[in-house]
């Protein structure tokens, strides 16, 4: 279940253009106040974990080749040391990509959170997620309902009143 919810709350983020269940509001699922706590963790660990791996897809790129696959520029590569630095630069990415994939158990959600979730959080170091209480509780049985939404999308931004600025010489009026 807490799978289903991690994956439903990433794939939000995609592009789904002619699907039929599209979200109403991208990075923002509805769910028991309960439920969304408990995937919380979840998801901020593979976020964390998909920003490692893309730390090492960037170190990758000084030792990759851009020659069409299969070619003779290609196969030199493969056989210099340079391919031998990619691969063990890369190396890391690919695991933190299966491990992904067994905490998430779903493909698309793993390249959706590597292709736009992750890069967006790159340099942040925690709290991806947070959990509002909704003051309408669930039809049917009554549950607290909460919504669990990435954050820095639709965030508040509090501004503040500028200081009055008072020119030299309304100041020296008043003293006289």
């Amino acid at each position: 279940m807490l799978k289903n919810l991690a994956c439903a709350l990433i794939l939000t983020e995609r592009d789904a253009e002619g699907e039929t269940n599209e979200p109403q509001v991208k990075g923002r699922i509805v769910t028991t106040v309960a439920k969304a706590k408990e995937v919380r963790p979840l998801v901020e660990k593979s976020i964390t974990l998909a920003c490692k791996a893309l730390n090492h897809v960037d170190t990758s790129r000084e030792h990759a080749t851009t020659a069409a696959r299969n070619s003779d520029e290609w196969k030199a590569w493969r056989k210099s040391v340079k391919w031998k630095k990619w691969a063990a630069a890369i190396a890391p990415a690919v695991a933190s990509r299966r491990r992904l994939q067994q905490m998430l158990g779903d493909k698309t959600a793993v390249t959706v959170l590597l292709s736009t979730v992750a890069p967006r959080y790159r340099d942040r170091r925690g709290g991806y997620t947070r959990v509002l209480k909704l003051a309408k509780p669930r039809l049917g049985d009554a549950g607290p309902r909460a919504i669990l939404e990435f954050v820095g999308v639709r965030d508040r931004v509090v501004q503040r009143a500028q200081k009055p600025a008072f020119s030299d010489e309304s100041v020296e009026t008043t003293k006289a």
